[in-house]
């Protein structure tokens, strides 16, 4: 992409995610995800309705009136982007490509965490990690994290996840937020000893993550288009599929039933948080719902 383009729609995007961050996101943002503890800050003279367990006792005696401490939340907090950049998120059959909407998700997400004194960073990955980007303060991070999510091109086209939670597991050491933005189409038990399950598990004893499932309406539902040969993004498999048919529609539809049942469940054995977002449906409403439960 061409600098002046990319420029362009970075400008765009924040301009569209950072108002967003500050008129909705900021404040659920801030209940949803709390700091690391309470910190001392200060001592003031008693008021009433104040605790008594908050009583200072030794400036109280010294001053020969009631003074009680004050603490505020250490704030600062370390989130990190896992994002899937595998070929099936160039697909998309709405409003726009599952990508690009996982794209405006970080930013949101980004000026939420920023406005909030956090840092953020961000790990790519497909079938292996793709670009790792350490976490830092400021806007124009977030602007870096944006331009590579526009334009990373990854070398991989299927996707694992667990490989990308297994690498932010070893890279960040401090607790932190992870939110791992995928469309989570890939197989639930694959045989293998890091399963997706186990590496959610595992990164999960450590920090707090939460799974962003970005779709489209067709990865659930089989538009009626007649006989079209079907390309799986991932493998370049093609198929051809007669969508007419209602038997073939309804177990396309039962399959992706099924797939999303056990995805819950591992979310839920996992203690992973979770949204599901569509991409002509919008990100407000599942995210402000996600904060709030969490809040």
């Amino acid at each position: 992409m061409e600098t002046k383009e990319l420029i362009k729609k970075v400008r765009k995007i924040e301009i569209k995610t950072k108002g967003l961050s500050n008129q909705i996101f900021s404040g659920e943002y801030h209940s949803a995800f709390k700091g690391r503890g309470m910190a001392f800050s200060e001592v003031r003279e008693y008021a009433v309705g104040d605790e008594i367990r908050t009583i200072d006792w030794n400036v109280t005696a010294r001053f020969n009136e009631p003074f009680v401490k004050v603490f505020e939340e250490e704030r600062e907090l370390t989130v990190m982007l896992l994002v899937d950049v595998s070929a099936s998120g160039m697909f998309g059959t709405r409003n726009q490509l599952k990508r690009e909407t996982i794209t405006e998700l970080c930013a949101v997400l980004a000026f939420s965490a920023v406005s909030n004194n956090d840092r953020i960073g961000l790990v790519l990955f497909s079938d292996h990690v793709e670009k790792y980007i350490s976490p830092k303060k400021g806007k124009s991070h977030i602007l870096r994290i944006i331009r590579e999510l526009i334009n990373f091109e990854p070398t991989g086209k299927s996707t694992n996840i667990g490989e990308g939670l297994k690498y932010f597991s070893k890279m960040v050491k401090k607790k932190s937020i992870a939110f791992v933005l995928s469309d989570f189409l890939v197989p639930i038990e694959d045989g293998k000893k890091s399963t997706l399950a186990d590496a959610l598990t595992i990164a999960s004893r450590r920090h707090d993550v939460v799974a962003l499932k970005v779709l489209d309406k067709a990865d659930n539902d089989l538009p009626n288009i007649g006989v079209a040969q079907l390309l799986d993004l991932e493998t370049g498999e093609t198929q051809w599929v007669n969508t007419s048919s209602k038997k073939v529609r309804a177990n396309y539809k039962q399959k992706s039933i099924e797939r999303d049942e056990k995805l819950r469940q591992i979310f839920r054995r996992s203690k992973t948080d979770f949204a599901e977002i569509f991409t002509d449906e919008g990100y407000i409403k599942p995210l402000m719902n996600m904060f709030n439960t969490r809040g």
